[in-house]
């Protein structure tokens, strides 16, 4: 049984998907762009890769949240970037939303990202 995951705590999805599914005893959580939830305008937040993560992560963590969940409980996490170069700044932020228990992860660079987004991370957390 899967429990579909929406707050208006993080972006309204930008196409057909839902901001996070439950399934199993784990949130999968659709891949986060910096846009601010509190803003009706599809702008992104952040005019660097670097200030892009960060409310990237904020939007995670809103997620997670609404089902009693945080970083803590990402057990896996996917960065997705249009530029390799800026792995070391991405790297920077992502560091202060996890501590020593960081999940497993995997950092691309991709062709392009949704509305012009310079960094997108999804995550799974495991709720059990």
């Amino acid at each position: 049984m899967k429990k579909i995951i929406s707050t208006d705590k993080a972006p309204a999805a930008v196409g057909p998907y839902n901001q996070a599914v439950e399934a199993g005893g784990f949130v999968f959580c659709s891949g986060q762009v910096a846009l601010d939830p509190a803003s009706k305008e599809k702008k992104l937040v952040g005019d660097d890769a670097a200030g892009q993560a960060v409310q990237v992560l904020n939007n995670v963590k809103a997620i997670l949240e609404s089902q009693g969940l945080g970083m803590k409980d990402v057990v896996k996490a996917t960065v997705f970037a249009v530029d390799i170069n800026d792995f070391k700044a991405v790297n920077e932020v992502y560091a202060t939303f996890f501590d020593t228990e960081a999940p497993a992860r995997s950092f691309f660079q991709v062709g392009a990202l949704p509305l012009g987004a310079k960094v997108e991370v999804e995550v799974i957390a495991y709720k059990g």
